[in-house]
Order: C-alpha cells, then structure tokens, then sequence
C-alpha cells in the first residue's frame, strides 16, 4: 500500500485529520518564506502532540545542525534542501532517520545516483519556491513504475488516485493540495486524499 505524508502541519487540528485519515508521516516545513514555516518551539510543541512519524523540512543546516534539530522537535525524519543538504542527508541517514531527498525536476532524472539509505522525493521546479508549488510533473519525467520513490508537486485528492495507478511510486506528499487558503489545511481534502492515495494501488 501506498506511504502517504502530509505536509505543511501548523496546528493540532492538522495533525488529528492527518490521523484519522491514516496518514503514514506529517511533515512540519521550517523554511523561512513558506507560508507553512513553523518556529523550532512550535515544531516542538506539535511533535509532542501526534504519535505519527514526523519528517522536518530544511534548507542549508549542516550534518551537526540537523541531527540537533531532529532531537529537539523527536523528528524521525528529515527533507534537507539548500547548501549542505549532501552531507546533512548523509549524516541522518547514517543515523537511522527516514531522509526524503529533494529533487526539484527540470527533465527526466536517473535515481539509480542517489545515495543507499536516501528515498528521492521528486517535485516540481519553481526558480523562488523549494516546495509546494502546486505544479504537477510531466509523466516522462517519471522513473520506471515501481521505482522507490515519493511522488510530489500538483498532488490533490482528485489526482492522486490516478497517479498512484499509473505510476506505482512508493509513496506520495502533498501540502498546497490539501489547502483551502495558503497555509491553512483542509480536513476533508485531507482525508480524501489519504483515501484516494491508499486506494489507487489496490
């Protein structure tokens, strides 16, 4: 069955839909500029009130910095982007944590030169946005059906179904899809978009 993160926490209520709707991971976005960009103590604070697995998203920390970071908010797993995001990504995969590697599309990409240990997490490219851009990813681009790898960009609870048929990625991510205003889930987008993700590989 499908792994499926939804990403963008903010509140209490964002993480009881996650859930309910049986949501394998949470994502909690501590990137400055992203209308999801949470505090370190309000990362904290929500960590300590989900027992699902928590994946925290980064951008130019180094090994020492994110292993700190993921102790601090009890993350089990971290998104690196920026400067740095090789050596970090390295360091918390030796350290056992779940590490989603971000590769922001332009064309057809080879996962086979990714580190062992790292799971490519592909999405779309936007020159000014690391993520949740809302844009989908042309299907050429994707790798062979099957491949390990976490499906993002445009994702939404009336697209994903088919994607995961189509595709078969090993998980998928989705925030903007889950919105009804930047920033703000929606519980209903949520739940149906977990459903429809589990759903599409049966």
């Amino acid at each position: 069955m499908t792994w499926v993160k939804v990403c963008g926490m903010r509140s209490t209520a964002d993480l009881e839909a996650a859930a309910e709707a049986g949501a394998d991971a949470v994502g909690m976005v501590l990137i400055e500029g992203s209308p999801r960009c949470l505090g370190v103590q309000e990362a904290v604070r929500l960590s300590e009130k989900t027992d699902l697995p928590t994946v925290i998203l980064t951008s130019d920390l180094g090994p020492e910095q994110i292993l700190d970071l993921m102790e601090r908010i009890g993350a089990s797993g971290v998104q690196p982007y920026g400067e740095h995001s090789d050596q970090a990504a390295r360091a918390a995969a030796d350290s056992g944590a779940l590490v989603l590697r971000p590769i922001r599309l332009q064309g057809p990409v080879n996962l086979y030169l990714l580190p062992e240990g790292q799971i490519p997490l592909l999405d779309s490219y936007t020159p000014d946005r690391l993520g949740g851009t809302g844009k989908t990813l042309p299907a050429s681009w994707l790798p062979e059906p099957g491949t390990r790898y976490v499906l993002a960009g445009g994702l939404n609870p009336s697209n994903v179904a088919e994607a995961v048929g189509r595709y078969r990625p090993w998980g998928v991510d989705a925030s903007s899809g889950l919105e009804s205003s930047p920033g703000v889930k929606d519980p209903a987008l949520i739940m149906e978009f977990v459903r429809n993700a589990k759903e599409g590989r049966q």
